[in-house]
C-alpha cells in the first residue's frame, strides 16, 4: 500500500458510517428519482469481429474516428454461464465481517476546507482556467486520444502522496522513469499550458491544479460531465520511481483495490464510478495476454471472459504492444455502457472484470449498468472532484508553485 498515510481534503464535513449491505440504500432512490422509462437501447457496434485480421493495425495516437473494429456480440450462438460464477480468488471472497464504509451523501459540499477553494486564483490569475481549457481543446482536438491519457495522468499523479504534481517531474529515479509510468502520455500539454501561464501570471498556478482542471477538461470534450474544480494545491518535490508500483497495473483482486482506495480516503463506490472512466481509452494488449492464454497458470483462458470477445481479442491482440479499446461497444462515447459491458463478461482487464465478479462490488455496477448515463455522469464528477483533493499535508506544508511541471525550482 502507499507509503505515505494520504488524507482525503476538502471532504464534506460531515459523514455517515454504514455498512456495505446498506450502500444500495444509499444509491438506488437517487437512481430512480432520475430513471426514465424503459431500457437504454445499447448503439451499434462499430464492425464485426471478422474484420479484424485485416484491420487491427491501430498505432498510438491514431484516428479514434477511423478507429480499429469493435466486438460485435450480435455474432453471439451460445450464452456462457451467469456472471455471478463466483469464480474469484479466495482472498477476493466475501467478509461477513467485512468493515464498514463510510460513505458520503452525494448532494455534501465536497470541496469545502481551508487548503482549496473555488475562487483561489480570482484575483491572481483570473485567466487561469479559460488558459487550460484552450490548450486542452486545441491538443485534443489534434489527437482525441489525448483526453483519456490526461485522465489517467491526473489519476497517478493523485494516487501517490496526493495531488501534488509528482507524476510530472522527470528526472532519474522519479515516478515518471518508473515501468509502470511508461505508457502514461499528456506531459506535453501540461508542459505547454504551464508556459503560458507563468507569463500570464508567475509562480502563481501550480502544476497540480493545471492537472486536476485539465482532466475536467478533458473529460467534458469527451462527452462526460462538468464539475467545478477547487484550487490551492501546491507541487510536491518528491518523486520516489518505486512509488509508481503501488498504482492498480489491471492484474490486481478487489480486495487489494479496495484496501488501495480506502488508504487514499476512497470508498467502494469511488472505486466502481471511478473505473466507469474506462468507457474511453484503451490499453496495450500486454496488459490483458495473460487472459486469453494463460489465467492463473492454468494455461487457459480466463472463464469470466465472454468466449465469442476472446476469440476477437486473440485475433486483434497478436503482439503485446498493440492497443486495444477498453470499452469493446461504444469506445468513442462517455456512457454508463461499460457497465453493461462487464454484465455480458466483456470487461477487457482483469480488474474491470472482476467487479462483477465479487459481490462487493456486482450490486454497484447492476445500478450504475441499469440507470440512465446521466446518473453516471453525475456520481462521476463527485467521485472525480472527491479524487481530486486527495492532499498529503506533509507534501503541501513543504510544496512549492514550480515555475517548470518537469524540475523542482532551481532556488530549493
Amino acid at each position: 500500500m502507499l507509503a505515505s498515510h494520504l488524507l482525503f481534503e476538502g471532504g464534506a464535513s460531515h459523514y455517515c458510517s454504514i455498512s456495505f449491505g446498506f450502500l444500495l440504500i444509499l444509491v438506488l432512490p437517487l437512481i430512480l428519482a432520475s430513471a426514465q422509462n424503459g431500457k437504454y437501447e445499447r448503439a451499434a457496434y462499430h464492425d464485426s469481429y471478422e474484420g479484424a485480421a485485416q484491420d487491427d493495425q491501430d498505432q498510438e495516437g491514431q484516428d479514434q474516428g477511423q478507429g480499429p473494429p469493435t466486438y460485435d456480440k450480435n455474432d453471439d450462438k451460445e450464452r456462457e454461464p451467469e456472471q455471478n460464477d463466483q469464480n474469484y480468488e479466495q482472498d477476493e471472497q466475501l467478509d461477513d465481517n467485512a468493515p464498514s464504509l463510510e460513505i458520503p451523501t452525494l448532494l455534501d459540499n465536497l470541496a469545502s476546507d481551508d487548503l482549496l477553494s473555488f475562487g483561489y486564483y480570482s484575483k491572481s490569475c483570473p485567466k487561469a482556467e479559460s488558459i487550460i481549457n484552450k490548450h486542452v481543446t486545441k491538443w485534443v482536438e489534434e489527437d482525441r486520444t489525448l483526453a483519456a491519457s490526461l485522465l489517467r495522468l491526473h489519476f497517478h499523479d493523485c494516487a501517490v502522496h496526493g495531488c501534488d504534481g509528482s507524476i510530472l517531474l522527470n528526472h532519474e529515479g522519479s515516478e515518471r522513469t518508473a515501468e509502470a509510468s511508461k505508457s502514461l502520455r499528456g506531459f506535453e500539454v501540461i508542459d505547454a499550458i504551464k508556459a503560458e501561464m507563468e507569463k500570464e501570471c508567475p509562480r502563481t498556478v501550480s502544476c497540480a491544479d493545471i492537472l486536476t482542471a485539465a482532466s475536467r477538461d478533458a473529460t467534458v470534450l469527451l462527452g462526460g460531465p462538468y464539475w467545478d474544480v477547487p484550487y490551492g494545491r501546491k507541487d510536491g518535490k518528491v518523486s520516489v520511481e518505486k512509488d509508481a508500483e503501488l498504482v492498480p497495473m489491471g492484474r490486481e483482486n478487489i480486495t487489494t483495490l479496495i484496501e488501495f482506495y480506502q488508504s487514499n480516503g476512497l470508498n467502494v463506490l469511488d472505486l466502481v464510478v471511478l473505473s466507469g472512466a474506462h468507457t474511453i481509452g484503451r490499453a496495450t494488449c500486454g496488459s490483458l495476454q495473460f487472459r486469453l492464454y494463460n489465467y492463473a497458470g492454468t494455461g487457459r483462458q480466463d472463464d469470466s471472459l465472454d468466449s465469442r470477445y476472446a476469440n476477437f481479442l486473440k485475433r486483434k491482440c497478436r503482439w503485446a504492444s498493440e492497443y486495444v479499446d477498453l470499452d469493446a461497444t461504444t469506445p468513442q462515447t462517455f456512457d454508463n455502457v461499460y457497465y453493461k459491458n462487464l454484465q455480458d463478461k466483456m470487461g477487457l482487464l482483469h480488474t474491470d472484470q472482476s467487479l462483477y465478479s465479487d459481490p462487493r462490488t456486482s450490486t454497484i455496477v447492476d445500478a450504475l449498468a441499469d440507470a440512465p448515463s446521466d446518473f453516471f455522469n453525475h456520481q462521476f464528477a463527485v467521485s472525480m472532484t472527491r479524487l481530486g483533493n486527495i492532499l498529503v499535508p506533509a507534501a503541501q506544508e513543504g510544496g512549492e508553485i514550480r515555475t517548470k511541471c518537469y524540475s523542482v525550482n532551481s532556488n530549493y
